[in-house]
């Protein structure tokens, strides 16, 4: 009897929670340069950060996959969770013990061991030799920045630990079609310093190698056997071509009068018998697929996100029996890198959803549901116009149409007009019908027809001209705001500045509805919009067929959330301008270089040299004293260096300062030791040139002089009052209405003037409320600011700490900043008693105290629980919050 699966499992879930669980254990095994990149992403880190969240809990898991998971497959990693071995040994049942999460502990013992079979089963039924994991972000979630922020940093990863082989050297980027294949072209134009630090984004704007294939005649410029090339390209320019059946004696006749192929490679051409190429076509085909299965350690990236759902999906990730000619491809490349001695590092598929045919694809490593995604503001808020009975299609568009220019008109957003998309079924159709019933309805609303704008894929009806201004719809230069379209829109087009998309006519293909009607949800501006669909009944009805079948959600679900109580509220500044001064604490360092070089004094003893041994170590039982150590360092593979080649590779460090091959040799030479002996120890152990001689030179040439520095410094509460608008500074904040305080309520009436540099607090909690509310109250109170609302770079009052676990610099805004009648300030942190101890939180405070010793400010970090004894008498200056915080 056959198994059943409990196809509601999703593994990427549990994989999740044990990453977050575990993270601080977890991080030990990172690279430090990878724990650098992910704190540099990291929007609870930085708050300019440029992933959104979903982004970055994306590429945490990457890294995850990467550094802890050692690029297993998903069913091996399935396989170690359930048992609570390998990697995840001592782990899982530790988080269960903690957390209580009794799915967690025993997992095999609990679902038993038939289910856990199947489940493993299914995951890996579909292996392939390469690792294959799929990443499922709803669509404008920027899918194609996560690949490119991947790629990026498995290239930095690979330039600094060469002989891993677990990073990819190359990038190989498959988009579904040539829609698609333009919106990918953001990899090559994105400025990568937005997801890369600046002390790396130089060396990826100087080592990367773009190579763009957009038509047949594109070839692959890539030199054999480099690295840090990235091909972008769809599955038609690189699948390698074969033919499928015979050619018949008809076809046999016409092939002999072209004659190209077989007569140009005679014998070639019969000897490679079936695997010969038809056309020229398919020969540079071919052509550029043996030119990237000369590349090493290649990493696949496909971007299904517009194009695939359903079957071709699910084929295409490598989910069904019968694979997809792109997964034919990679598995044929993964092949012919394998007999290069080189390897298909892993395919990374990033997708726009979990589901197929209602289930979860075993492979999903990472999921962000398009209901997710519109609860957290991530896209516009979707409203749904039905239009049931027997309405005609004239009806419809002129309900469509009044409506639409009713709630969106000419309103501008990012300077951008808001845009309409209709959709026609056919060309006629567009021409015939569409067309004249949607001018006749402008001309009734009295709007200018040049709104119009069509794009139909017919060079009769769409110019040269219609393509740029289509192109060009989301600037602020552009006009149109009502697009027709047949076919076209569904996949692969961005347009954020789209408010709206109608569907009258059933289209040919269900998954159409879905496709067009999520183009207008793509976000827009700093508060979420609103997104109007326009369906007829039956087009109705299939989008909650097709939501259900690949999201798991229906309309009804996405529609506005009754429950959500939070209001949009304008924020402005209130003048004069809040300014203070501060001191800024620097500590500097410069190198001066000598006049002389100082002698070097090289240590190259047997002790000095014992930190490069490489011994083996034989024990029959793991707890006993090695039976045996057995040095191994001359077996080690090292470059051999010569005296030239040793000078010129340390020369090369010193290349910006003026420090020359000669001096390096001159210097060299001058060592108790003698050359030759310098070349011993360096080809025993090439380590020695860069932990020992490199530094000892560096020594040598340069003097470092350290000093502090400190700068009086105007800071702004709010920026912005110098711009040139001579407007006041406005904001625009979401926030529950509890949690609000507006400069005019009446409760205020008498204290308003102690604060309020902005007419409206949205605060984050209660217990701020509580903190405000009591010491404005205070009659020794003489201003409370509160500095915790704006966190994006709208203001100059910010603390500069050191981050505990990747030593990167971070930005940090206290909630309060406070005034007494005695003349002192006070920086007021409020954090819930269970966070009061977290390692960051204690940076911020470390920080925030450096910061307020040179300006006669004092620091305090209260809990709720705290606030009675802080601000009771003398509180403020006698009263002790917590000793364990001011150790």
């Amino acid at each position: 009897m056959a198994k059943k699966i409990n196809q509601d499992f999703a593994f990427f879930n549990a994989l999740y929670h044990f990453l977050q669980t575990n993270k601080g254990k977890i991080r030990t095994k990172y690279r430090k340069l990878s724990k650098h990149l992910l704190d540099f992403n990291d929007p609870d880190l930085r708050a300019d950060a440029y992933l959104r969240r979903p982004q970055f809990e994306a590429f945490e898991m990457y890294v995850f996959l990467k550094e802890f998971g050692e690029n297993r497959h998903v069913h091996q990693l399935f396989k170690e969770w359930a048992k609570g071995e390998g990697i995840f040994e001592g782990l899982v049942k530790a988080d269960a013990s903690k957390q209580g999460q009794g799915m967690l502990l025993g997992f095999e013992e609990i679902i038993g061991e038939d289910q856990y079979e199947a489940l493993f089963a299914k995951m890996s039924e579909r292996s392939r030799e390469y690792p294959n994991y799929i990443f499922a972000l709803t669509m404008g979630l920027g899918k194609t920045i996560l690949m490119a922020t991947c790629i990026f940093y498995e290239f930095l990863l690979a330039n600094k630990f060469g002989k891993d082989d677990k990073y990819c050297r190359n990038a190989l980027v498959f988009a579904p079609d040539k829609t698609v294949l333009q919106s990918l072209r953001e990899i090559q134009t994105f400025d990568l310093s937005q997801v890369v630090p600046p002390e790396y984004a130089n060396f990826l704007r100087t080592n990367l190698k773009f190579h763009f294939l957009d038509d047949t005649a594109s070839t692959i410029g890539a030199q054999d056997g480099s690295s840090f090339n990235i091909i972008i390209s769809n599955t038609q320019k690189i699948i390698l071509k074969r033919k499928s059946a015979k050619p018949s004696a008809t076809e046999k006749l016409f092939a002999e009068k072209k004659g190209t192929l077989s007569e140009v490679y005679g014998e070639l051409y019969d000897m490679l018998g079936e695997d010969a190429p038809e056309t020229d076509a398919d020969l540079a085909v071919n052509a550029r697929f043996q030119r990237i299965a000369r590349l090493p350690r290649l990493g696949i990236y496909v971007d299904e996100a517009h194009h695939s759902m359903g079957t071709s999906l699910e084929k295409d990730l490598g989910q069904a029996k019968q694979a997809s000619a792109l997964r034919t491809t990679i598995d044929e490349l993964a092949k012919a890198l394998e007999h290069r001695k080189s390897s298909v590092v892993g395919c990374y598929n990033y997708t726009g959803t979990p589901y197929v045919k209602d289930r979860i694809m075993p492979e999903v490593v990472y999921a962000y549901g398009l209901k997710g995604a519109i609860d957290n503001k991530y896209l516009k808020q979707p409203e749904f116009h039905t239009y049931t009975g027997n309405i005609k299609s004239d009806d419809f568009i002129r309900e469509v149409i009044t409506h639409f220019w009713e709630h969106q008109g000419e309103t501008r957003h990012e300077g951008m007009l808001p845009k309409l998309a209709l959709f026609a079924s056919t060309i006629d159709e567009l021409k015939n019908d569409l067309q004249p019933a949607i001018e006749r309805v402008l001309s009734e609303l009295g709007v200018s027809t040049d709104k119009i704008l069509r794009n139909v894929g017919d060079t009769s009806l769409t110019t040269n001209e219609d393509i740029r201004e289509f192109n060009r719809l989301d600037t602020e230069d552009s006009n149109k705001q009502f697009i027709l379209l047949v076919g076209k829109g569904g996949e692969g087009w961005n347009c954020r500045s789209l408010f709206g998309v109608a569907l009258y006519r059933k289209p040919k293909s269900r998954i159409f509805v879905l496709q067009s009607t999520m183009r207008c949800l793509r976000s827009i501006g700093p508060n979420q919009e609103t997104g109007h669909i326009y369906l007829s009944a039956e087009n109705q009805a299939i989008l909650d067929d097709e939501l259900q079948q690949n999201f798991r959600v229906t309309t009804e679900e996405l529609g506005p959330k009754k429950t959500d109580t939070s209001v949009t509220v304008e924020v402005t500044a209130v003048p004069p301008p809040v300014i203070i001064k501060m001191k800024r604490h620097r500590e500097l360092y410069r190198t001066v270089k000598k006049d002389q070089p100082d002698t070097l004094t090289l240590d190259v003893s047997d002790a000095a040299m014992e930190q490069f041994k490489i011994t083996l170590q034989t024990r029959t039982h793991l707890k006993d004293k090695p039976s045996s150590v057995e040095d191994i360092t001359d077996r080690q593979s090292h470059k051999t260096y010569s005296k030239i080649t040793l000078v010129g590779e340390l020369a090369r460090y010193f290349s910006g300062d003026q420090i020359s091959a000669f001096d390096v040799e001159d210097a060299l030479a001058s060592t108790n030791v003698s050359f030759d002996e310098i070349l011993t120890v360096v080809n025993k152990a090439n380590d020695f040139i860069y932990d020992v001689l490199i530094p000892h030179l560096f020594h040598a040439f340069f003097e470092v002089e350290k000093f502090q520095n400190s700068v009086e410094e105007e800071v702004e509460l709010i920026r912005g009052y110098n711009d040139q608008s001579n407007r006041l500074p406005t904001f625009t904040f979401k926030a529950q209405e509890h949690l609000i305080a507006r400069r005019d309520y009446p409760e205020f009436d008498g204290k308003r003037s102690k604060s309020f540099h902005l007419d409206t607090y949205c605060f984050d909690s209660n217990p701020e409320v509580d903190f405000f509310q009591r010491v404005l109250g205070d009659d020794r109170t003489t201003n409370i600011y509160f500095t915790g609302m704006l966190v994006h770079g709208q203001s100059g009052f910010q603390v500069y700490y050191i981050h505990p676990e990747s030593h990167t610099v971070c930005n940090y805004h206290p909630d309060f900043l406070v005034y007494r009648d005695d003349g002192k300030a006070h920086i007021i942190e409020v954090k819930s008693n269970w966070k009061k101890d977290d390692l960051v939180v204690l940076a911020k405070k470390e920080a925030a105290e450096k910061l307020a010793e040179g300006n006669q400010f004092e620091y305090a970090l209260v809990t709720p629980e705290q606030f009675d004894g802080f601000l009771g008498k003398d509180g403020w200056d006698a009263y002790v919050p917590n000793a364990e915080l001011n150790t």
